[in-house]
This record gives C-alpha cells, structure tokens and sequence, in this order.
C-alpha cells in the first residue's frame, strides 16, 4: 500500500482526458506522492466512479477536482463518489482555479493567441446561476492583471451568469482585445458555445486556448496539494468535510 496518492479528477472528455495524463505524467516525475491517478466522469460521478476508486490503494488519498471553480458536481457528486475509498483517509481539496500560478497561464495564452500586443484582454468562465465560484474566480484574475499593467482594459464575462459572454465585446472599451476562456480543457464551450456567443466572425478580437497542459497549470496543482497537506494536520477542514458529510443517494444503484 502506497502511503500518499494524489487524485485528478475531471470530466470523461478526449481532451480532458490528455489534459489530465499529461499534468499526471509530470507530478509523477516530480514525485509529489507516492502514486498519481487520474478519473474522470461524466454527468454523475458516483455512478460514472464506481469502481474507478476502489483499485487507488493508500492510506491517504488527495482529491484535486480538475476544474477552475467548484460547481454542484464538485460540491455534491463528487464528495459523495469519493465515499468509496472506505480504505484511505480522504483530503479533498480546492478546485485549481485560483492559484496565482493560472493568471500566468492566462498571459501565456493570450500572448500566444495576438500577433500583436493586445490593449484589452476578456477572461469568460463557465459561470453557474446560483453559485458564486466561477465570478469569484474570474475576479480574482482580473485583479491580478489590472496590478500587472499590462492590457489597458480588463472585463469578465460568463456562459451561465451575468455579465454575459454576448456583453464581453461591448463591456471592453477597445476591438482591439483578446479573450481567454478560463477552462481547464477544450470542449464544447470553448471550441463552439463561446466563439458563436462572441460572434468571433465579425472580427476584433483573438481567441485563445482553454488553460490545457500549461506547465504553470502542473504547478498549481503541486500547489494545491502542498496547501492540503498542511490542512491535513488539523483536525477538520472544509474540504475534508465535504466528503465525510456528502449524502447518500437513495438510487438504483446506478444513479439514477
């Protein structure tokens, strides 16, 4: 039995998935835990789960959800599917969005996005009607860029919340201006839902790649398990409680 794992966990997508092996590979090779697993789900983790966490033999496992802000699949599914690591000593931590290290993934891929040196950079986010992770998320970048000087104008915008991704191209006081989707991994919001939204055909503005393999994205998530660690020590935290409280389902078995 290993002693400490560190466990990704993303969505069952091809391009997610490859994200994923590739941070995996390189916290392998850094060697920040004794094994590194990577598990995906679809729209039900418990049930997309089962049987993908019983094989992780530990006595301490480290959750990291592979995603920018928490949602109700980080806050609910999630917690509840990591239950089947009856084994381990489970340590939940926070989604990656919000280490210092992705606002240099942010400058990163919109420099690699303009052929010329932009003046006003757009961050879109998933956003969630009722939750307010993603906007927090993508304020706290914003912030950070603005103390940076350099782009001129910097606004936020989201799928699922207000300011909406339609609004980014009028919220930003220049055409002349890039946007960021702030996901971890391509997919259908941001290969199709955002650049149909921002009417990219008219012109103005440079589109960049979601986070992906960013080697600083590798670096928030060796972050973010060093912050657990010391969480660990103390008796209760947040993150853990999320898995030791998360409800059980009354289902067929199959989530349903």
């Amino acid at each position: 039995m290993t002693r400490d794992a560190l466990l990704l966990l993303g969505r069952d997508t091809p391009h997610a998935r490859e994200t994923l092996a590739t941070h995996a590979q390189r916290l392998r090779e850094r060697g920040v835990a004794d094994a590194v697993h990577a598990r995906h789900y679809d729209h039900e983790p418990r049930r997309d789960l089962r049987g993908r966490l019983t094989a992780i033999d530990a006595d301490r496992v480290f959750a990291v959800p592979m995603t920018t802000a928490h949602t109700r699949e980080t806050t609910v599914g999630v917690p509840a599917a990591l239950q089947a690591l009856t084994d381990a000593t489970v340590q939940y931590c926070e989604p990656i969005g919000r280490s210092d290290a992705v606002t240099d993934v942010i400058h990163d891929r919109a420099t690699d996005a303009a052929a010329d040196a932009p003046s006003a950079i757009g961050l879109v986010t998933l956003g969630a009607s009722s939750l307010p992770y993603h906007r927090q998320v993508a304020e706290y970048h914003a912030a950070r860029l603005r103390e940076r000087g350099t782009y001129d104008d910097v606004a936020t915008s989201h799928l699922v919340q207000n300011p909406a991704v339609e609004c980014l191209r009028y919220n930003l006081s220049t055409d002349d201006a890039v946007v960021v989707p702030v996901f971890v991994a391509a997919g259908a919001a941001t290969d199709r839902d955002i650049p149909d939204r921002l009417d990219l055909a008219r012109g103005g503005i440079a589109y960049a790649d979601p986070l992906g393999a960013h080697p600083r994205l590798t670096d928030a998530v060796e972050a973010t398990l060093a912050q657990q660690r010391v969480l660990a020590d103390r008796d209760t935290t947040a993150a853990t409680t999320l898995t030791a409280t998360a409800p059980a389902f009354a289902t067929d078995g199959d989530g349903a």
